[in-house]
C-alpha cells in the first residue's frame, strides 16, 4: 500500500483541526499528487507530532485538510549543527538537502577568507529543507540561518557545544561519534586560511579533526562528517 504524502504545515494540529494550505501546497496536491476530497495525508508542524489528515476541500489555489488521528507524538530531534563555508548554488542546495536527511538540527552557512560566494536565497534553502524533512519522515525542519562571517559566528557560539573543525592534510585526530551537543565546521574548497586555522585555538570549544586520508570536496565533507559525528562513540 502506498504511503500517503507528507506535508509540513504551520498550523496547530489536533483532532478535528482544519489546516489551510498555502497556494503552492494546494497546487502540489491538486496538480502533482492528484489528491481529491477524502484522500489521506500525513502532516506535521514540528510541535504537535505527526497526524493523519484528510483532504476536506481542494481547488486550484486553495485546499484545506482536516486532522483526524495523531500517528506519532512530538519527539526531540537534537541533531548536530552544520556550519559550512558557502558554496555555489547547486552544491549549497545539495548540502542543505542531505544535511536535513542526515538529521542536522541547524544549518549555518559561513563566509571565510576563501569563500567565493556571498549570496543565497534563504527562502529557497528553507523550502529545500522542508521538502527533505517531508521525504525523510522527520518531525522537525532544521533552522537554515542566513550566511554570516566565520569570525562573528565563532564569537557568538555557545561554549557548551563542541565544534569539530574539519581540517584536511593534518595530523588532527579522526572525527568520531559524539552524543554530546556538537557541531561540524567544514571550510571552503582549498581549505581554511592560515590565519583562520591559527584562530581556532582561542576558542576552547573548537576541536580540529580530520575526516580520513582522502581530500574530499566540501559538500562531500559535510555529509561524511555528519555521518561520522552521529556514529556511536564518545559521550
Amino acid at each position: 500500500m502506498t504511503r500517503p504524502p507528507r506535508l509540513f504545515v504551520a498550523a496547530d494540529l489536533g483532532e478535528g483541526a482544519d489546516v489551510v494550505l498555502s497556494a503552492e501546497q494546494a497546487h502540489y496536491l491538486d496538480n502533482v499528487m492528484r489528491r481529491r476530497v477524502g484522500d489521506a495525508m500525513h502532516v506535521f508542524n514540528g510541535r504537535d507530532g505527526e497526524w493523519l489528515a484528510r483532504v476536506h476541500a481542494i481547488g486550484r489555489r486553495a485546499a484545506t485538510l482536516r486532522a483526524e488521528t495523531r500517528l506519532r507524538p512530538q519527539e526531540p530531534e537534537p541533531g548536530p549543527w552544520l556550519l559550512f563555508a558557502l558554496l555555489k548554488r547547486d552544491a549549497t542546495d545539495l548540502v542543505v538537502q542531505k544535511a536535513t536527511e542526515l538529521g542536522a538540527s541547524a544549518i549555518m552557512p559561513v563566509m571565510t577568507e576563501r569563500t567565493n560566494t556571498a549570496r543565497v536565497n534563504e527562502a529557497r534553502l528553507t523550502a529545500i529543507a522542508i521538502e527533505a524533512a517531508e521525504q525523510s519522515e522527520r518531525l522537525t525542519v532544521p533552522v537554515v540561518h542566513a550566511p554570516r562571517r566565520l569570525a562573528a559566528v565563532l564569537d557568538d557560539f555557545p561554549s557548551d557545544r563542541r565544534l569539530f573543525v574539519a581540517v584536511e592534510r593534518s595530523d588532527a585526530p579522526h572525527l568520531r561519534g559524539c552524543s554530546a551537543p556538537a557541531a561540524l565546521l567544514v571550510g571552503p574548497e582549498g581549505g581554511f586560511a592560515p590565519s583562520e586555522l591559527d584562530g581556532f585555538g582561542q576558542y576552547p570549544f573548537a576541536v580540529c579533526v580530520n575526516l580520513g586520508p582522502r581530500i574530499l570536496r566540501a559538500e562531500t565533507a559535510c555529509l561524511a562528517g555528519l555521518a561520522l559525528l552521529q556514529a556511536p562513540g564518545c559521550g
